[in-house]
């Protein structure tokens, strides 16, 4: 008797593994279905059986967080019905961010694995058919189950977490800065080298989009007139990715202080890897400082994972001291989550 293979849900969303040469001489765009993407794969029907859903066909740039919090949704209804895994296909612009976002409204703890390419369908050495074989994978695999959401691409596994965008065009472009891919697939299984525990999660929340928040990044000689003009421009929060350990100009001191007192203002790193600190630096516009006047710190959080996290606190009606306790509680609970 033939074992069943394991049911697996692919949704397709588009970017660069779905792209082909357009009408015109203008490069590359999505055309490809996730029919499409599977047919190219004929070694997937011999790994697991497959239930396609083309979700849209955008690039990673235009998926809005409205987007994620609606395929959290399809991925515990399905999960619902017996599948032990899911694949998110999409643009491996905002991957890093999807995978965070999944990983925190995702209820089920079947592995959701989002993958891409960083080659066009059509180009010399195409990456994607690769990346959706070693995705398909990890996600059939119990021993991806419990982890959270992970991005599995050049037959690495990367923790959502941890998970960065570290070049433009390699196809090596994905890596954990503050901690290490946590396996491989080689010959054709899943191999891991480290566990993580899976981080809490979050209800999922309704009409995300009420709830902009801006994310500034900072550098030398800035004169800070963005982060104040934040509140008039109708921002509900702000990420202000600072300079090295947390650290702003002197001069932007009054202006952070005066801000934290009209919405929650998050204090991250623009530096890739290492946490912001809290307790080593006194000067003006220093870590101590800032957070002395109210500003809450990322952690390890990188900028746009501490915007997304706060937009879906905001988006769940928190404010004032228990939105500042729930993301703690949250940023500490990725910390602590590693095994």
């Amino acid at each position: 008797m033939t074992k069943a293979l394991p049911r697996v849900l692919l949704i397709s969303t588009g970017g660069t593994i779905t792209m082909t040469s357009g009408p015109g001489p203008g490069g590359i765009v999505p055309t490809l279905t996730g029919d499409d993407l599977v047919r190219a794969v004929p070694e997937l029907a011999q790994r697991v059986e497959l239930d396609v859903l083309s979700y849209s066909q955008k690039p990673g740039a235009s998926l809005t967080l409205e987007d994620l919090v609606e395929i959290a949704r399809l991925l515990d209804a399905r999960f619902a019905q017996g599948f032990v895994g899911a694949v998110v296909v999409q643009g491996t612009d905002t991957i890093e961010e999807t995978a965070f976002v999944l990983d925190v409204l995702v209820a089920s703890n079947q592995p959701v694995v989002v993958t891409g390419a960083m080659r066009g369908a059509g180009a010399p050495g195409a990456d994607g058919p690769a990346n959706l074989l070693s995705a398909a994978t990890v996600a059939a695999s119990p021993l991806a189950a419990g982890m959270g959401a992970l991005v599995v691409l050049n037959d690495e596994v990367h923790a959502a977490r941890y998970v960065r965008k570290s070049h433009t065009a390699l196809p090596s472009a994905f890596a954990s800065p503050c901690f290490a891919p946590l396996g491989r697939v080689i010959e054709g299984g899943l191999r891991l080298q480290a566990r993580v525990s899976r981080g809490p999660q979050i209800p999922q929340p309704e009409n995300v989009n009420l709830y902009p928040v801006a994310l500034v990044s900072t550098v030398l000689g800035d004169d800070g007139r963005l982060l104040a003009a934040l509140p008039g421009l109708g921002f509900r929060g702000a990420v202000i990715e600072a300079l090295g350990a947390g650290h702003l100009p002197a001069a932007h001191v009054g202006i952070v202080a005066e801000l934290a007192q009209t919405l929650p203002v998050i204090l991250a790193t623009r530096v890739v890897a290492g946490p912001v600190f809290t307790s080593t630096y006194g000067f003006a516009g220093s870590e101590i400082d800032l957070i002395s006047k109210g500003v809450l710190p990322a952690g390890e959080l990188s900028g746009p994972k501490a915007c997304l996290l706060l937009r879906l606190l905001l988006a769940r009606g928190l404010q004032g001291e228990t939105l500042k306790q729930a993301f703690a509680s949250l940023r500490d609970g990725f910390v602590a989550g590693a095994a």
